[in-house]
């Protein structure tokens, strides 16, 4: 699967005529596949979505090497974007979790929750806060769709 940059709802813009649902991951070093798959999914679950509806996994560069967010894209079957710092750090007011821990990694709360914010882009919610699973964390960010289009 790709791998990308963040950009208009992180590069996502063929699909500006629905909602994007990113799913925002933050994990230990070496975290597997396994685990990172696991925290979407409770994440998905605690949403009411299905796995079919996910658009993009998204996390920060620190995290950009990370063979298990990788894998789990591949078996999810969608791309990866590693959202830029500017793009992080104006998603991290909305961010509803708030760790010391990460803020000093990361300068914000919850790396799952901004990076999910951010790649859906500026205007996204929060639709599932961080769920940790094992090594990883993942919350769910929607967008809404653009004026006019068909949801």
């Amino acid at each position: 699967m790709a791998t990308g940059d963040a950009g208009h709802a992180m590069g996502l813009d063929k699909r500006l005529d629905k909602t994007v649902i990113a799913a925002g991951v933050g994990c230990r070093r070496g975290a597997s596949a396994p685990d990172i798959e696991a925290a979407i999914r409770a994440a998905l679950a605690s949403a009411n979505i299905t796995a079919d509806a996910l658009d993009v996994i998204a996390t920060i560069g620190a995290k950009s090497a990370e063979a298990g967010i990788h894998a789990a894209a591949e078996i999810l079957g969608v791309s990866v974007v590693i959202v830029p710092e500017p793009e992080l750090a104006a998603a991290a007011d909305r961010v509803e979790t708030h760790s010391e821990r990460v803020f000093a990694f990361a300068r914000v709360g919850s790396v799952a929750e901004a990076a999910a914010l951010a790649a859906a882009g500026p205007s996204a919610k929060l639709i599932a806060p961080r769920v940790a699973m094992g090594a990883a964390t993942c919350a769910l960010a929607a967008s809404p769709p653009a004026p006019g289009a068909a949801v």
